[in-house]
Order: C-alpha cells, then structure tokens, then sequence
C-alpha cells in the first residue's frame, strides 16, 4: 500500500475509533471488529477514488479540510464494499492475496464491512452540512441497486441488454463516484452538471475491469484466471457475445456452468475474440476515452483530470492487451 493511503486510511480509522470510545475494552473490540477491514486496507491498490476526487477539486475549490473527510469517505466506502463484493461473487483472491472471509470468516467480514458502512457515515457528518446525509444515503441505495440487479441476473441467469448493463454499471460503479462530486458540491460555488462525466467514467473504469479480467494476465495473477466466467457474470463483452452467437449457445453454457477449468475458459475466451465481442469492447472504450476528454473541454479544462486519465490510461492499457 502507497504509504500515504496507509496514512489517509490509518487517520479515519483511529479518528472514527476515538469517537464514543469507553477505554481500553472498547478500543480492543474496534480492533477485532475491524479485522477483515484492516486486512483489505493493506492491500496495494489503484487509488483512483481518491486521485478523482482530488482532480475535481481543480473546478470546484472546496477547503482541504473538508476534501479530506470527503476522500477519507469515499475509501471507507469502496474498501468495505469490496469485501461484501467477494462474498457475493464467491471470490478467492483478491489483489494478489486472498479475499478477507477465508481467512476471518463469512460472518466477521459481513459484520466488518458493514461497521465500517457506519463509520464512514458517522464521518461524513462531520462535514456539518444538512444535505450531506440525503446525499449519502441517495448515492448508497443507488450501489445497492445496481450490485442487485448484477447479483439478480448471474443468479436467475438473465443475460441483460446492453443498455441495462450501462445503467447498472452507473449505479453500482457511478454510484460511490457521484457521492464524492455531490458532497464536494455542497462546498462549492462551483455548480456545473458533472453527471454526464462520472457515468462516463465509471463506465470507463468497470468496462475495463470486465475486458482485463478475460485477457489481462497481471489481472489473472491478482484474481484468478477468468473469474468473471466462474462467478457466471455477465459481464460487457460476455454480453456482447452471447447476442452475436444467437442461436448457438457456446459462451451462454460455459457462463452457466460457473466453470473453475481453464481449458474451458480458454475456449470461452477464444469464441469472444471470433465473435468481434473483445474488439467491440476495445473500440467501446476508446470512444468513452475520447468522450470524457471531451466533456471534460467542455466544462472548461482541466490537466490535473487529463493527466489522471493519461496516468491511468484505461485504452492504452487495453489495446495493448492480447487474449491469452
């Protein structure tokens, strides 16, 4: 972990652990109850929340202070979250280690995840400002909605358009991406419509994540081998490829088995680049690219915005990807 976020997360921590603390016994309990949390938090990861917020904050110029509670939030969020996501997709591995619940538990690392819901939440008041809580709790039933539908149909096996994938993925990866620019708001003169631009952006980020987690063998080592296939996701180019074959139904059976045999999956992947479905997500991508550097002319600039977008360069990274 980038010592900084250690930092950032170590603060929010020990700030939300002194509130309401009775001594040392309660001070014990923080530490097990947080566990699963603190596990996950030690993981090296992209940091991209933060950087976000951070280049937003070029337009909307709100105090460091309350940037900091904002961005601490948003890390509490994403962090806990995760380690709900891992039980919900049956995962095994998680940046390289494995997931939290095999080594604390099912139940220990749903209670962790949740206690930090609340942590979080109990720091987000400190802003002190009355529309922070509708914003917050907006921006989370906006998560809850589309992390359901995602789980409703990999579990009823309904393969959605792609259009209601969109919409999915700007509630479930939008969602925490919104919540950090509308408390940001609160705070700033700075009034412009940014929505078109977050759902871009999360569209960006998930997108390729689903195209990364077929092809993308760093992404094999820090997860396992096609998980997306093994959670039965329907993910963008699953998507994709499932249409484009009708009637046959190849990519739709391996989907439904769930399978763990990377020959299989290695097959799956080779009917999605025969099928164009890799390629069309790649081009997808591209065209999100060029319309969020776009959006982000039209809403007057911003290099500290561009240079995040260079640094992480989701098109970049993919083009140079190739099915394995």
């Amino acid at each position: 972990m980038p010592e900084s976020n250690f930092r950032v997360e170590k603060s929010v921590m020990e700030d939300s652990i002194r509130n309401g603390m009775d001594g040392g016994d309660r001070d014990e309990t923080n530490r097990i109850l947080l566990e699963p949390y603190t596990y996950i938090v030690q993981m090296p990861g992209k940091q991209i929340r933060s950087k976000l917020v951070q280049a937003f904050n070029l337009w909307m110029k709100i105090p460091e202070d309350k940037l900091m509670i904002i961005s601490e939030v948003m890390q509490m969020l994403h962090n806990a979250s995760l380690l709900v996501d891992d039980i919900e997709d049956s995962s095994t591995l998680r940046r390289g280690l494995p997931v939290a619940h095999h080594i604390y538990g099912v139940p220990s690392t749903i209670n962790s995840a949740n206690y930090v819901y609340f942590l979080a939440l109990e720091k987000m008041l400190t802003l002190g400002h009355p529309e922070a809580p509708m914003v917050f709790t907006q921006q989370l039933l906006e998560l809850h909605r589309g992390q359901g539908l995602e789980i409703y149909w990999r579990d009823h096996y309904r393969c959605p358009t792609e259009e209601e994938y969109k919409k999915m993925v700007i509630q479930k990866t939008g969602g925490l991406f919104m919540l950090a620019i509308r408390l940001m708001q609160l705070f700033s003169t700075c009034k412009a419509d940014f929505r078109p631009l977050t759902e871009i952006l999360g569209l960006m980020f998930q997108i390729r994540d689903d195209y990364c987690n077929l092809v993308d063998a760093d992404y094999a080592d820090s997860k396992s081998y096609c998980e997306d296939l093994t959670e039965g996701k329907f993910s963008f180019p699953i998507i994709h490829g499932i249409r484009s074959e009708y009637p046959a139904s190849s990519i739709s059976n391996v989907v439904r088995q769930r399978t763990e045999d990377v020959n299989v999956k290695k097959y799956c992947v080779d009917c999605l680049t025969k099928l164009g479905s890799l390629e069309y997500t790649k081009t997808y991508l591209k065209e999100l690219d060029n319309r969020a550097r776009g959006l982000i002319a039209d809403l007057g600039g911003n290099d500290v915005l561009l240079k995040f977008l260079d640094d992480t360069y989701v098109v970049k990274s993919v083009i140079s990807d190739a099915p394995k």
